[in-house]
């Protein structure tokens, strides 16, 4: 009996039989007359002395099976196979996913094994790069995975972890999407089996087939570079870097990002930066002309006139202030809902919702609340649709009812209890 390697664990990896086109199970037939493409039979077929044109019965043939041991007794090829795969799947170092994955060893087996014959067997020393000199690698070349330093985020953040959201799915070990782009290519490529009895058109439309997957592919991995090499892929470092811009510059940050792709990542931040400059320019521009109109010629006199331009503004202030006070002073309860109110607004700035999720759902009324109350697209869709379907079911909702339904700060549930009575989306009980 030849033990020779088969396709895989999986049975959906092999081909099909030849004879019955069921998948194949170890062990099966393989002729070791008929080529260059292999001729496969299930023991069933081979037993009822299958034939097909070329074929015949009495051929030569091998049988294909790996239940035997390669590097140590207890391990068949079949579970070393099976090893490489759950660590290309899972990562170096999950070993409780990769026993997980098994099924027929323990988690100090797999780790055990894996680090005598793979990491630590003297013949593969030779051509196993030192860590020097793969970084070094990874860093000449784009297409591989993304070196992480030690204060960057984890290399295999948990699936549906907060860093994993961030990443977008991102897996920086294996340089892969847990979705990637056009995630279904491969599902018109793998029923296609080449066989030398195909006709000239069959053959060539399977070609054609395979054209069109390399061009996808292509497409995907240029988008994944496009994606790296612009630093996309944890996007709330990437809003962390944006907000050092002024207001202006970041409106043209935003607009402008769709044509990251056309230009590389350091022409793109060229292009960002000079604008930023001249933003920069145009303010201190503005500023000397002022001080020109105000007829100021030192900047000493420069000084004086901002300090007691601030003094100015800040009396201003004080007095909208006190004008405001003064229509509430005789409502006892009107003035602690104003001072609440001023307190809530100067208490911090609005709140940026550049690139939050369900910020697209929301209408332009919603964002300035969103803004002003600080609260999350997300958070308010959640608060909003449970007070809408309270509201549906009693037909009407008190303030009382909408702070027992939101547990948070009682000022933010006012404010959103008032905004959607105000736009019509539920009803005063």
């Amino acid at each position: 009996m030849d033990r020779l390697a088969s396709f895989g664990n999986d049975p959906f990896d092999k081909p099909p039989c030849r004879g019955c086109s069921s998948y194949l199970v170890e062990p099966y037939i393989k002729c070791a007359e008929c080529g260059p493409s292999p001729f496969l039979l299930c023991l069933q077929c081979f037993t009822r002395g299958y034939e097909y044109k070329k074929h015949q019965s009495d051929h030569k043939y091998e049988i294909m099976t790996s239940d035997f041991p390669v590097l140590e007794p207890g391990w068949t090829a079949q579970e070393e196979m099976a090893l490489l795969e759950a660590v290309m799947d899972c990562g170096f170092g999950n070993w409780s996913d990769v026993a997980y994955q098994m099924r027929t060893k323990t988690k100090e087996e797999c780790e055990g094994h894996y680090m005598k014959n793979f990491i630590n067997n003297p013949l593969f020393s030779s051509t196993l790069l030192s860590l020097r000199q793969m970084e070094d690698h990874l860093s000449r070349t784009a297409d591989t995975a993304i070196p992480f330093k030690p204060t960057d985020d984890p290399p295999r953040p948990s699936f549906d972890s907060q860093v994993s959201r961030d990443m977008a799915g991102y897996m920086p070990a294996r340089a892969d999407f847990m979705e990637e782009f056009d995630n279904y290519a491969e599902w018109d490529l793998k029923d296609i089996d080449f066989v030398d009895d195909d006709s000239d058109i069959l053959h060539a439309l399977k070609v054609a087939v395979v054209d069109i997957y390399h061009s996808r592919l292509e497409e995907r991995q240029r988008r994944k570079k496009i994606i790296r090499d612009h630093g996309l892929i944890n996007l709330r470092k990437f809003q962390i870097l944006e907000r050092r811009y002024p207001k202006e510059v970041q409106d043209l940050y935003d607009v402008m990002r769709r044509f990251a792709r056309v230009v590389g990542p350091i022409e793109h931040d060229k292009f960002i930066e000079s604008h930023a400059l001249e933003f920069e320019l145009r303010r201190e521009i503005r500023r000397l002309q002022e001080y020109r109109r105000e007829g100021i010629q030192s900047f000493c006199g420069a000084k004086v006139y901002e300090r007691v331009k601030r003094i100015r503004e800040d009396e201003r202030r004080k007095r909208n202030m006190l004008c405001d006070v003064l229509q509430y002073i005789h409502d006892a309860r009107a003035c602690q809902q104003w001072l609440h109110k001023q307190a809530a607004i100067r208490s911090a700035p609005p709140l940026n919702l550049t690139g939050l999720p369900g910020t697209e759902k929301l209408n332009e009324r919603e964002k300035e609340l969103c803004q002003v109350v600080r609260l999350v697209p997300g958070a308010y869709l959640e608060y909003k649709q449970a007070l809408l379907n309270e509201c549906r079911r009693q037909g009407g909702l008190r303030l009382a009812q909408a702070r027992s339904l939101i547990k948070i700060d009682v000022n933010k549930t006012r404010k959103i209890y008032d905004f959607l009575i105000k736009e019509g989306y539920i009803n005063k009980a």
